[in-house]
């Protein structure tokens, strides 16, 4: 396909909504204002030394860690451009202690948006890929100014979810429960188009990611599992495993949704009072349903992780997501190690 027959996501978005009826208007807007969004962050983090963007903003976030100066841009953006449209009920976004209220002068709509501004932030000063994370909920109905508890909704009531990816080129990729599609951004053009529809992540792989600095603190069945990995052809596995990290979520799940993989971020006992590393609200549930959407799987090595019922907005957890064979392994060893 030419790029001048390729669909732009306004036009694929308005014919999922006239010809297959499965968005709205106001979630089509929601998108196409993230979207736009989006494009504003790729580019800023493009710019680079030249936007004076890089470094420490010496301020820090709810969770304790200090801040880029691109996180608080890109939260700044995301944060001014939806909070007006009329199709969004509230914000919260992981760099904030609490939820985002519509400003009184603002129509309010019927969604949440949930998002982590960028992902990957650390590695903004070394120019490797970083990205933005989003999901979409329904606010409750009868409430007019949805408080922390109106997002705290299990995975499996996400209506969609998505991230983007900016690194050589800035991609879109999105699903609503009906497959993932990716756009892929035409800087000429200032649009994103299709360049992939219904992805599909293979269920075997020999591909795994993880940070393996943090092995010695590590459960039993985690150890367990790697060691076979490592263990190659002469293990019992019985073939070669390459390891993969980017210390970039959206870097490290894209690949995998292109390619394959499993995507790993354990609980261990170097902090033993939190139960994982990454946020189940702004990055493990849209993860979490875009890799189900095409076709992987993604738990807590011991339940699925669209099945939780969030406790707190910022709630942490364990992260097993990618081909389906592969979690399924490394699940069942928690899950053994628990009986």
């Amino acid at each position: 396909m030419s790029d001048a027959t390729r669909i732009s996501l306004t036009r694929f978005l308005i014919e999922q909504q006239r010809e297959h009826g499965q968005i709205n208007a106001n979630l089509r807007l929601l998108i196409e204002v993230v979207a736009r969004a989006c494009k504003r962050i790729s580019i800023a983090v493009n710019k680079g030394a030249l936007g004076n963007i890089l470094g420490s903003a010496d301020t820090e976030n709810v969770q304790g860690e200090i801040q880029k100066k691109l996180d608080v841009v890109s939260n700044e953006i995301l944060l001014e451009d939806n909070e007006w449209g009329g199709y969004l009920a509230s914000l919260a976004s992981e760099e904030m202690d609490d939820p985002h209220s519509i400003p009184q002068h603002f129509p309010k709509g019927e969604y949440l948006l949930v998002f982590d501004p960028l992902d990957g932030s650390s590695n903004i000063d070394v120019n490797i890929s970083v990205g933005t994370i989003f999901s979409v909920l329904r606010a409750p109905e009868g409430v007019e100014d949805p408080d922390e508890s109106a997002f705290l909704q299990p995975g499996v009531k996400q209506v969609a979810a998505g991230y983007a990816i900016y690194g050589s080129s800035t991609m879109l990729v999105l699903t609503f429960g009906q497959g993932v599609y990716a756009f892929t951004l035409d800087r000429v053009e200032g649009s994103f188009k299709l360049t992939g529809s219904n992805l599909r992540i293979p269920e075997e792989t020999s591909e795994f990611a993880i940070n393996m600095s943090n092995m010695r603190h590590w459960q039993a069945p985690m150890k367990q599992y790697i060691e076979e990995l490592l263990a190659g052809k002469t293990g019992p596995r019985g073939r070669d495993f390459n390891m993969r990290w980017v210390a970039s979520m959206v870097a490290d799940v894209h690949r995998i949704l292109t390619r394959g993989g499993i995507f790993i971020y354990p609980r261990d006992m170097k902090d033993p009072s939190k139960p994982g590393k990454l946020r189940l609200m702004y990055e493990a549930n849209p993860m979490s349903f875009i890799v189900e959407q095409a076709g992987g799987a993604a738990t807590t090595g011991l339940e699925r992780i669209l099945d939780l019922q969030p406790e707190k907005l910022h709630q942490r957890v364990p992260v097993f997501l990618g081909s389906k064979a592969e979690v399924e392994r490394v699940s069942q060893y928690h899950r053994d190690a628990q009986a």
